[in-house]
């Protein structure tokens, strides 16, 4: 879903015990005018649905503001240092971890949230921006370096910065990382506990991508080999930036050319639309977008967009296909 943008371990060490388990389950159609085989189907994970953001119980905090001091405000503080927000230069992690205090720091950053979520930017923890904080999301950072350029064209023209190439709604990675030319055709590879239906979706997503790039993929089996490698993890998996258990982040991947693509294996997940579930081809849409070089897009529709609710597909963008063809000027 730090300055540098994922670019981390080169190896993660997988255990089969610390595999997820999946259970397949399809879902009945009632509707005669459902395509045969279009059923969805979950990927049951433990037997347990998605539950809400452990941020949403935090209503006590509606209406801070600066000045203001209550128990919970350092949750806040820490969602907003996790995708960037709040830099290690301006708040210590462990410094902040009983500091309930509405800050300056706190609430520069709060506005620059609500601007990159088309919220209003107030400052105040009112209820929108509360339940936008409240929405599963990816884990890949907003802000790098003190930067973000997630907001809309209306509100910047495009222009180089030292962080990110900027052309339109979308941003990419610092340095414009991305896929030398000798590399348009990229090779995937599952590890091992990947569930085949859930590897169908992602080939599917692979092709969406390549219907509208110049990029082309294929599947291979020998992951070692693979230019991108995908698996699902829980917890702590061994790439320092670890997964949250149910709710709250639901995937990350890394910029060019590291190639690792990571499911959160706590979350539920399922082949298609199912209240109380994620779509693994919608999440893959997203994080292979991360693959190719794309940072995150403050156009909701856009499948850049960092945050999506439970049983939501969402397919490309005109912003999305308009960023990677930017990025690798095609």
């Amino acid at each position: 879903m730090a300055s540098k943008p994922l670019q981390l371990l080169a190896f993660t060490l997988l255990l089969p015990s610390f595999f997820p388990h999946f259970d397949i389950v399809s879902v009945q159609c009632h509707s005669e005018s459902e395509a045969v085989g279009s059923s969805p189907i979950i990927l049951n994970h433990n037997s347990h649905a998605t539950n809400s953001s452990s941020l949403l119980f935090l209503n006590n905090l509606q209406g801070c503001r600066l000045g203001d001091t209550a128990q919970g405000i350092h949750r806040i503080k820490k969602y907003l240092q996790r995708f960037g927000y709040i830099t290690n230069v301006q708040k210590q992690s462990n410094a902040m971890d009983h500091d309930d205090t509405f800050d300056n720091a706190l609430e520069s950053a709060l506005k620059t949230y609500q601007k990159n979520f088309n919220l209003v930017a107030s400052g105040i923890l009112d209820a929108n921006t509360l339940a936008q904080m409240g929405k599963p999301r990816c884990g890949v950072e907003d802000v790098i370096n003190g930067t973000t350029w997630m907001r809309s064209g209306r509100e910047r023209k495009p222009k180089m910065h030292a962080h990110f190439h900027l052309v339109s709604h979308f941003a990419f990675f610092e340095g414009n990382l991305k896929w030398p030319p000798s590399k348009f055709h990229l090779t995937y590879a599952f590890l091992p506990g990947y569930p085949f239906e859930a590897m169908m979706a992602v080939s599917r997503a692979f092709s969406k991508w390549a219907f509208n790039t110049h990029f082309t993929f294929s599947r291979v089996f020998d992951h070692t080999k693979a230019d991108i490698k995908i698996s699902f993890e829980i917890g702590d998996h061994g790439d320092d930036v670890p997964f949250d258990g149910v709710g709250g982040i639901l995937a990350h991947a890394y910029a060019p050319t590291d190639g690792r693509l990571h499911f959160d294996g706590d979350e539920a997940w399922s082949v298609g639309a199912v209240d109380g579930y994620f779509d693994v081809e919608t999440i893959a849409l997203h994080e292979i977008g991360h693959v190719l070089g794309l940072q995150h897009s403050s156009i909701e529709n856009a499948i850049m967009f960092p945050s999506i609710s439970e049983g939501v597909t969402k397919g490309l963008h005109g912003d999305d296909i308009a960023g990677i063809r930017a990025l690798y000027k095609v």
